[in-house]
């Protein structure tokens, strides 16, 4: 039988999105050149948060695009025979440009990779740095995050279930294990 314990509630997500914001601000050399890249799904619509902080404190418009990886993940026939491909919208040269990609929740690297693999096909950045909502631990690569919210220690066989209202209807992180 399966347990949830809620790890972040609204309030937290949005702190997070805030320092998260003031990182980034402090750590860009030239935000004029900066681009935000959300990893599908939910790391699509926490790109867009940050931009439209971005936008509220700097008053500076970054652009931002989203990227579909599931083509290029290296396990995508063990998740499923016919993968969901949603739309990438890159609609900005990444060429020479800083690129920040975001996600949900950084566990294996692998998404990580197979979006580094993906956004390499559209040019070359001048620096990809990573930034995740949750950071759980157990990378089966040499993979780590630049700007982290939040690192919650877990189990492998527990999950991190991340909602966030643009898609689920509520904002909230919620740990799930198994009951064992």
């Amino acid at each position: 039988m399966s347990k949830s314990q809620v790890l972040l509630e609204a309030a937290d997500i949005e702190r997070i999105i805030t320092r998260i914001t003031y990182e980034l601000l402090e750590n860009s050399k030239n935000i004029d050149k900066l681009a935000l890249i959300g990893i599908h799904r939910r790391g699509v619509f926490l790109a867009r948060r940050i931009q439209a902080k971005l936008q509220e404190v700097e008053s500076v418009d970054i652009p931002t695009g989203d990227i579909d990886i599931n083509l290029y993940r290296d396990d995508w026939t063990r998740i499923s025979q016919q993968p969901v491909v949603r739309k990438t919208d890159i609609s900005f040269s990444v060429d020479e440009r800083p690129i920040v990609l975001i996600d949900d929740v950084l566990f294996t690297g692998r998404t990580i990779r197979a979006a580094m693999d993906a956004l390499i096909d559209f040019g070359r950045p001048s620096r990809i740095d990573l930034a995740v909502l949750i950071d759980r631990g157990h990378r089966e690569l040499p993979i780590q995050a630049d700007y982290t919210g939040k690192y919650i220690k877990t189990r492998p066989d527990e999950a991190i279930n991340v909602r966030l209202s643009e898609c689920d209807g509520v904002d909230r992180v919620d740990l799930v294990s198994n009951g064992t």
